[in-house]
């Protein structure tokens, strides 16, 4: 794909969705989010990207939403509504990819870089991020999704704390609450994520999408098993890549998992 705002780079089994306006530390525009659920539909159907990774280029990974644009998309009732129908489609669009999503984290991570963050399985984080949740300070408010993701993650306390304050969050401290998953050198982050990534990738691709089917499930208020979530499992009792893990284990080799399939929602 030719590089652009928002672009797709495909290296199996990595697909990276690339924030590309470095001069705006990759603010987000209206156009970058209406394309995002077309780049998400494409990895859909790419059998061998296996782990998705969100990142931004020249040393930010997003400094929010471009403020230089907000006279335009909240001029009227008819433009906010488009506008935050827009943000909500994107963040839906990449919560819903069915295989592992990891958020690249440096430089700059605010409000709606956060929230492109949160809307991702895990997040790593370079040790030079500035984090914030900055709504207040202008006046805004987070939307539907980015709101749920963060109280997912960190509660509803600490996220109200972020949300009231919006004040810096230390990237320890966002260890700490679950805001990042991994804290690392900056100068280390790709290469840390690309050697989880390849973790990832010889790895039941049926294991690892079911668990994130069902830890999605569970997480917005599943509370007892329906017979979706059991057929899940006991498809994997009889699938293919159980059978080839159980031989492996038994032959001391390496296992060779080949499922590449799709599993339904469980919600």
């Amino acid at each position: 794909m030719e590089m652009t705002e928002i672009s797709l780079i495909i290296e199996p089994p990595i697909a990276r969705i690339r924030l590309n306006r470095p001069e705006r530390r990759n603010a987000m525009t209206r156009a970058m989010w209406l394309a995002l659920p077309a780049l998400c539909a494409e990895i859909a159907e790419k059998k061998d990207v296996l782990v998705v990774v969100m990142e931004g280029a020249g040393g930010h990974f997003c400094a929010g939403a471009d403020i230089g644009e907000f006279e335009t998309v909240y001029r009227d009732a008819a433009a906010t509504r488009d506008y935050s129908d827009a943000i909500q489609e994107a963040l839906k669009a990449l919560v819903a990819i069915d295989r592992p999503t990891i958020a690249a984290l440096r430089g700059n991570a605010i409000g709606a870089g956060l929230s492109l963050a949160l809307a991702c399985d895990l997040r790593f984080c370079g040790d030079d991020a500035h984090l914030s949740t900055p709504p207040a300070k202008l006046g805004a408010l987070y939307g539907f999704i980015e709101t749920r993701r963060l109280v997912e993650v960190v509660g509803p306390a600490r996220a109200k704390d972020l949300l009231f304050s919006g004040r810096r969050l230390a990237c320890a401290e966002a260890l700490a609450i679950g805001v990042v998953d991994r804290l690392v050198p900056a100068a280390g982050l790709d290469r840390t994520i690309d050697d989880y990534a390849a973790e990832l990738a010889a790895l039941s691709q049926y294991s690892i999408r079911g668990a994130k089917r069902a830890v999605d499930a569970v997480a917005v208020g599943l509370v007892e098993e329906t017979p979706a979530f059991r057929d899940l499992v006991e498809q994997a009792g009889l699938g293919e890549d159980f059978a080839e893990g159980r031989a492996a284990f038994l032959a001391k080799r390496k296992a060779v998992f080949r499922f590449r399939g799709r599993l339904d929602p469980l919600t």
